[in-house]
């Protein structure tokens, strides 16, 4: 696979994971296409043991993630957009390989929230309202979708 497809199939796979974040779109179903049509064209043996094996993981989650969503109550602390969100998961995820996703997302639940009520206590309940809603069900459709990218990057990284 030439260095534009390549490029190709990366940009899919950051979609997919912008697209764990925001309501409606299939993150995890663009992930998992990313790695199917790096599966099909590469053929070897790394590409379709990681479409076996992480696939199911990136795919997993998502039927969850929509029924918690749906299931969540209104609150009024619930922000609108995921940015603030994933940025913070991401950037977590990067300093501290792994573990930091967790901590990366709360806080930048919190930072949003911050903005957004502007004093500490306010942000700080609305933050533990939003984690207690849709928390663990989009940090898991993430964290899962991270595991796919990273090992996307090591095997292309390896060839």
């Amino acid at each position: 696979m030439d260095v534009p497809q390549l490029l190709l199939v990366g940009l899919v796979l950051l979609l997919g994971l912008v697209g764990v974040l925001v309501p409606g779109v299939p993150g995890t179903w663009l992930v998992w296409a990313g790695l199917l049509r790096w599966a099909l064209h590469e053929r070897p043996a790394p590409a379709w043991s990681l479409l076996r094996g992480d696939g199911p993981a990136a795919r997993g989650p998502g039927g969850e993630v929509a029924a918690a969503a749906a299931a969540a109550p209104r609150t009024p602390g619930h922000p609108p957009d995921g940015g603030l969100r994933g940025r913070g998961a991401v950037l977590g995820f990067v300093l501290v390989p792994v573990l930091g996703a967790v901590p990366g997302f709360v806080g930048g639940v919190y930072l949003c929230e911050r903005l957004r009520l502007g004093g500490h206590g306010e942000a700080w309940t609305s933050t533990r309202a939003v984690m207690r809603a849709v928390g663990p069900s989009v940090l898991v459709e993430l964290f899962a979708c991270l595991l796919v990218v990273g090992a996307w990057v090591g095997a292309v990284s390896a060839a």
